[in-house]
């Protein structure tokens, strides 16, 4: 799996190499898991649920890279590398990737457009990812 994250790591290349911390790890596996939890309270407005599911992917989907000692240059690459940092599909990244121009049209154009059937994708896929996580180190 990691000859397609090397060969983007480098100089003017979207990863750098850095040691596994194991304490980083564990602390996005936990934020990550703590806030797809709380993205699943209807009792929360859509747009929040949004907010925190999203988060708590890219925590999750950060936590899948650093496991593999590498850090991104940007948000958006560890939606891309899914199938080489935990063997997902693209039914799991397209998702993130179109949740992640979501986020951003919101963060710097202020405009922030879900809806329920979104926010279940984004929750669904997120689980894919956290489930995943639990799979690393493992051998089949």
């Amino acid at each position: 799996m990691s000859s397609a994250l090397e060969a983007l790591s480098g100089s003017a290349k979207p990863l750098r190499a850095e040691p596994f911390d194991p304490g980083e790890f564990a602390g996005l596996v936990r934020s990550g898991s703590v806030r797809l939890r709380d993205a699943a309270n209807t009792a929360l407005a859509l747009e929040s649920r949004f907010d925190l599911a999203y988060n708590a992917a890219h925590a999750l989907c950060l936590a899948a890279l650093r496991w593999h000692a590498y850090r991104p240059a940007n948000r958006y690459i560890v939606y891309q590398l899914l199938p080489h940092t935990l063997g997902l599909g693209p039914e799991v990244w397209r998702v993130l990737a179109k949740c992640h121009d979501i986020r951003n049209r919101s963060e710097y154009e202020g405009e922030l457009s879900v809806d329920e059937r979104l926010v279940s994708d984004l929750v669904t896929a997120c689980i894919r990812v956290a489930e995943s996580i639990g799979t690393l180190g493992k051998t089949g």
